[in-house]
């Protein structure tokens, strides 16, 4: 086997934010591409479509489409891009070549089943719940936590190339549980050993039944399938370049994977983002992936003279050194106020200001906080809205069961399974009648607008005089039940009638049993209700795609585990099951619209850090919200509980205090230059003297809220 590692063909392109490292990567593919049709040409062969023989990868979802987008304009269509992401690469990989991995683990020949991670959860939890002690889970807080903790462990050794036996020992190493409270050495040795206890068991309770989670995805890839031979040849068939974008978010294992493809001599493209690392701490490694950099020709991408780059300049010295500054550039502006409240007041009338008076589009304005609480969220979203302003909160999760139209269809459930009468009470069916009883409205705008026939004070009526609550057969009565039925209306009454109308139809095909499952009745109960979705806002359709995607999922692994003999109860008990998931808040979906292909919405941006540095955007304005916080120098959700340990340049080491302050200095640093590098005319600095939680901010931002006040001595709430 012919090995060219030593033949440096490949290109590593290194620049910090906004330097043109993704162009330069695209027009290095262009140029790939072409040479291969010149060589078909040269080859004197017909001209055929190319096969795919690029493994393109991007660091998340987004720029997995942006990547894949930008790379087919540049060759005008000609040459077929497929773009994933590195989990998506390892997913597919791993259920393409299961049969190979099976033979090698002697696992029973079954198609392997994906978990989502609310479902992985959930099974872990009752796999474990009989050993669980009570004083285990209070050292993490909870139940949910101690199994979420615990399974994200699995995650980040998968990631890092790590086998599950060696988890115990880098937890034991690293003493990272001793930084829960009321851990002692003797608690900390015991739990340890019970976690890497638990984790071999789930891993093996899902290999046994063809279940893989992320962190079991991971694991299989780089320790049975990355090295086996067979696996191996395919690889080199199939790849001839390598062209793979920001990869400081990659884990280690990409480049386990980078490393056996350009041994063989395939050719490569990299970008690498010093002051990226936006996912070093959820599985990323960038260090580990900068070493390939030895084996590339190295391209360096030099910052152009712009207003990030001389904020920068300013900003970080103040912050590393603690110092007023004297001379504050214009470019930075502050708001400050003493409550929080003051400072959201403050903020969005500025904002309003600038839209409406000094015409500023939306789509130029984003809203950066370090944690965006449901306060602020909520706050920008009411006061934005009234004032016509469009505003989109990127990536919003919220619990799917927030949704009245998902907690109507689950209630709605309960009204056709029997024995389901405890699931739901009369304040659950009224809001069920209202939300069934909409109907499309003409509207002037675009929006689509329902009007409930049934209003809530009916509803309510309703669900007093006429449901018949039961625990075997709970049911709807005629409205003619309610003594003074006639104070309802001709249209409440009709609604209702029909609404009772078809959840008996529901019933009885139920009671037939041909194609009653419970993803069929949903499924018509949406064509019957609802239009099939026709008339449902877009918003409303995101959520209800999210639930039968769940739903399906949810049954799927049910299936699964019933042809193992783990489920012998009946269907209704699953059904149950299903709803107190979803009643549980687990499960999260976006309810704003998808984005139009093609279609740039002008709306304000409104982000977490995380998932504007993820976004990797630019905005002509940036404001930064509680500049004050303590949370703009640690990794909150964006980190995962011990990940630190498991980078592959210090397994298990433990931190020094030192060492822990110098890593929240350098993420301070890395985010305050992407942040600087994305924005185009002004930064907005926006402090209340105490946070949310009534507590005096003293974050690392302070100082430059006091530089700009000594320089300007004016707040913005005067323009």
């Amino acid at each position: 086997m012919k090995n060219n590692k030593k033949k440096k063909q490949s290109i590593w392109i290194e620049g910090t934010t906004q330097t043109g490292k993704t162009t330069r990567l695209t027009k290095l593919f262009s140029l790939w591409v072409n040479q291969q049709f010149k060589k078909q040409n040269s080859e004197q062969e017909k001209l055929k479509p190319v096969t795919p023989s690029t493994l393109i990868l991007a660091g998340n979802d987004e720029n997995k489409k942006l990547l894949g987008a930008q790379l087919s304009l540049s060759v005008k269509g000609s040459y077929p891009v497929i773009c994933k992401t590195p989990l998506g690469f390892f997913s597919d990989e791993v259920i393409l070549f299961f049969p190979l991995i099976s033979t090698q683990l002697n696992l029973k020949a079954q198609f392997p089943l994906r978990l989502r991670p609310e479902t992985e959860q959930d099974l872990a939890t009752r796999l474990w719940r009989d050993q669980l002690e009570e004083d285990d889970i209070a050292l993490f807080g909870n139940e949910y936590r101690f199994v979420r903790r615990t399974l994200d462990l699995l995650q980040l050794a998968g990631a890092s190339g790590i086998p599950t036996e060696r988890i115990s020992d880098i937890l034991e190493k690293s003493k990272v549980l001793t930084l829960l409270q009321n851990t002692t050495n003797i608690t900390h040795n015991s739990l340890t050993r019970k976690i890497g206890k638990l984790l071999i068991q789930w891993r093996d309770y899902c290999l046994e039944r063809g279940l893989l989670s992320y962190g079991l995805i991971y694991e299989l890839y780089w320790q049975y399938l990355l090295p086996d031979p067979g696996y191996q040849e395919h690889l080199f068939k199939r790849y001839q370049a390598i062209f793979a974008d920001n990869i400081d978010d990659y884990p280690a294992i990409a480049k386990d994977l980078f490393d056996v493809l350009l041994d063989q001599g395939v050719y490569g493209v990299f970008t690498y983002n010093p002051d990226g690392q936006i996912r070093k701490g959820l599985n990323a490694d960038p260090d580990y992936l900068m070493m390939l950099k030895e084996r590339c020709k190295i391209e360096d991408l030099s910052p152009k003279d712009y207003l990030g780059k001389a904020l920068t300049d300013i900003i970080i010295p103040c912050i590393t050194e603690n110092s007023v500054i004297s001379q504050f550039p214009e470019s930075i502006k502050s708001i400050q106020t003493v409550s929080r409240a003051e400072l959201l007041r403050q903020t969005t009338d500025y904002i309003i200001h600038l839209v409406k008076n000094e015409k500023i589009d939306p789509a130029d304005i984003a809203i950066i906080a370090p944690g965006l609480d449901e306060i602020a969220r909520y706050s920008f979203l009411e006061i934005f809205s009234a004032h016509n302003i469009p505003i989109e909160p990127l990536n919003e999760q919220r619990p799917l069961i927030s949704s009245a139209l998902i907690r109507g269809l689950l209630t709605l459930l309960c009204l056709i399974y029997p024995h389901l009468g405890r699931l739901a009470d009369r304040d659950a069916v009224a809001e069920m009648l209202v939300i069934l009883s909409q109907k499309p409205v003409n509207s002037n705008d675009q929006i689509r607008r329902l009007q409930a026939e049934i209003d809530p004070v009916r509803a309510g009526l309703l669900a007093e005089y006429c449901y018949y609550l039961a625990e075997q057969n709970p049911h709807l009565l005629p409205y003619e039940n309610y003594t003074r039925w006639d104070r309802l209306g001709y249209h409440a009454t009709t609604a209702y009638s029909d609404i009772c109308h078809k959840i008996e139809n529901l019933k009885n095909l139920v009671k037939q049993g041909e194609n009653a499952s419970p993803l069929v009745i949903l499924d018509q109960a949406i064509e019957d209700f609802f239009a099939n979705g026709n008339i449902l806002p877009f918003e409303q359709l995101s959520a209800l795609r999210e639930l039968m995607e769940t739903a399906q999922h949810f049954w799927e692994v049910d299936l699964r585990l019933r042809q193992n003999g783990d489920i012998v109860a009946d269907e209704t008990a699953t059904i149950a099951q299903f709803i107190y998931l979803l009643r549980r808040g687990t499960i999260t979906a976006n309810p704003r619209p998808m984005k139009l292909f093609g279609h740039k919405k002008s709306n304000i941006t409104l982000a977490n850090i995380f998932q504007y540095r993820s976004l990797r955007s630019r905005h002509k304005y940036q404001f930064w919200l509680d500049a004050g916080s303590i949370l703009w120098t640690k990794g909150g959700a964006s980190d995962l509980f011990g990940a630190q340990f498991f980078l592959r340049n210090r397994l298990g080491k433990p931190l020094t205090t030192n060492e822990e302050n110098e890593e929240d200095q350098a993420r301070l640093q890395r985010i305050l230059r992407d942040l600087l590098g994305r924005v185009e005319t002004k930064v907005y600095l926006c402090h209340s003297d105490l946070s949310v939680t009534g507590t005096e901010q003293n974050g690392a931002l302070l100082i430059l809220v006091h530089s700009s006040l000594l320089c300007f001595s004016t707040t913005l709430s005067q323009y």
